[in-house]
């Protein structure tokens, strides 16, 4: 896997336009892991490209409604079969946190990269997705060292709003990924 110009090269582009550039061009120092299901708990379709590119229509089905007029984006998603879809380049800020703090730093679009897995908060995560996830993350270190020290759940950094990515993510599985050549992370303390 190779970065060019914050793309990861080969994978599926669906180009978003709900980013923006980062204040004061900062270098992403936080990944935060996420998950996504459209509808809520049905996997594969359009609905997430949709919903990330502002182009969900309303009446596909009763939740869309809701979300439809969201400007909502993730720098990636990993689908169940552990394809890589990218859809904001990594050095500009996508829209996935929301209301967000992290370690007492507060607009965590700011200076984060979102992955979303498509999943639910309790239906395990295929090994194609942490393998992907893994590979991801790896790169990501690479390129924006401080990352590895600083991984974390959207439930984490907006815990009154979000549960993602769930007690269906096995952190522990995760933090087993050869992608800890590069750092030691907090929580293995």
């Amino acid at each position: 896997m190779q970065l060019q110009a914050g793309w990861i090269a080969g994978v599926r582009r669906v180009p978003s336009p709900h980013f923006n550039e980062r204040p004061d061009q900062e270098t992403p120092t936080l990944l935060v892991i996420h998950n996504i299901s459209l509808p809520p708990g049905e996997f594969g379709g359009p609905w997430i490209d949709a919903l990330f590119t502002g182009t969900l229509d309303a009446d596909a089905h009763p939740y869309f409604a809701g979300i439809a007029a969201l400007k909502v984006s993730a720098h990636c998603l990993i689908r169940r079969d552990g394809e890589v879809v990218q859809y904001v380049p990594f050095h500009l800020r996508a829209w996935h946190a929301g209301i967000s703090c992290y370690q007492g730093r507060e607009a965590c679009n700011d200076f984060s990269i979102g992955i979303e897995l498509e999943g639910t908060d309790v239906q395990p995560y295929t090994d194609a997705q942490y393998a992907s996830l893994q590979a991801v993350t790896a790169l990501l270190i690479e390129r924006y060292p401080a990352i590895a020290e600083n991984i974390t759940g959207h439930s984490d950094i907006a815990p009154e709003r979000k549960t993602d990515p769930g007690p269906a993510f096995d952190w522990a599985r995760f933090r087993a990924a050869p992608v800890r050549r590069f750092r030691h992370f907090p929580w293995e303390e």
